[in-house]
């Protein structure tokens, strides 16, 4: 058998976790291949380098393209880092159903199709590691950001079964699930509110707003205290992928942790409750 590969191929390298995290494995000594859907942006990643794709998540020409890239390179991706993806927000009921299918192209059916196509060299080699980038948000639902959960908590499901699946060709499945990381994120979040339509008499108008409101706040209010940036979550990647039996979910940073128990502890009613403090509810 030729020598295994564990070249690092990384999606949504752009900005955020994916640059932080292709900077310091390519820092650590890992072949990195950073990716992103406009490669003029990572112009300085190949300066401390990495390798630099076009990858767009959303596309199957581009994906497959990416991919044979790297098998023709090294044998095989040994590492996948499933980082791309946004937030969508706003209340179900307006969210416009091409945002909708956006945001699962992006954070969902983009995840499933890249591991689809790498897997097949990873199983080849009997070594590999999927690295998922989920969020506290796949454990627990904030009011307006529902489509946005809804492809978390599918990304969740997903890596539970690939771990079984996978296990026995020797290919570690890893989930993190940040908290606040303070990165353009919420700024994106909050932006994505303007793919939903407003009009006189929107029920959902003041609804919408808060939801808005609330989401950059958590990015640069107090709750930044209980957030990381994302050369946190960069340094458990690295560690979890040194790891001969890396663990098989990681909460990353204070505010994760707490709400995550938090929710655990609360009824269904109670939660609401405690949403209602914070949103308010349409109706």
């Amino acid at each position: 058998m030729a020598e295994r590969s564990e070249a690092v191929l990384i999606t949504g390298c752009s900005s955020g976790i994916g640059r932080a995290t292709a900077l310091r494995l390519a820092r650590s000594g890992w072949t990195v291949y950073a990716s992103a859907r406009r490669p003029q942006t990572l112009v300085d990643l190949a300066d401390a380098g990495c390798r630099t794709l076009a990858l767009d998540v959303t596309d199957e020409q581009s994906m497959s393209a990416a991919v044979a890239s790297v098998e023709q390179a090294e044998g095989a991706v040994g590492v996948l880092i499933n980082n791309a993806g946004y937030s969508q927000s706003g209340a179900i009921e307006t969210v416009p159903m091409d945002a909708v299918r956006r945001q699962f192209e992006t954070n969902y059916f983009g995840v499933v199709r890249l591991t689809q196509l790498v897997l097949g060299k990873m199983r080849a080699q009997r070594w590999g590691k999927i690295v998922n980038v989920s969020s506290m948000g796949g454990r627990l639902s904030f009011p307006g950001g529902g489509h946005y959960h809804a492809s978390k908590h599918a990304l969740e499901a997903l890596s539970d079964v690939l771990r079984f699946e996978l296990r026995g060709f020797g290919i570690d499945v890893i989930l993190l699930e940040p908290g606040l990381i303070t990165t353009e994120f919420g700024e994106a979040a909050h932006a994505s509110m303007s793919d939903v339509p407003t009009a006189d008499g929107d029920p959902y108008a003041r609804f919408n707003a808060a939801v808005a409101t609330v989401s950059k706040g958590a990015y640069e209010g107090p709750m930044r205290r209980l957030g990381a940036g994302p050369e946190r979550v960069a340094a458990v990647i690295e560690r979890a992928l040194r790891r001969r039996r890396p663990p098989t979910r990681i909460t990353i940073t204070p505010s994760a942790k707490i709400t995550i128990a938090t929710r655990r502890l609360l009824s269904d009613r109670a939660w609401d409750a405690a949403m209602r403090a914070q949103f308010p509810q349409p109706g």
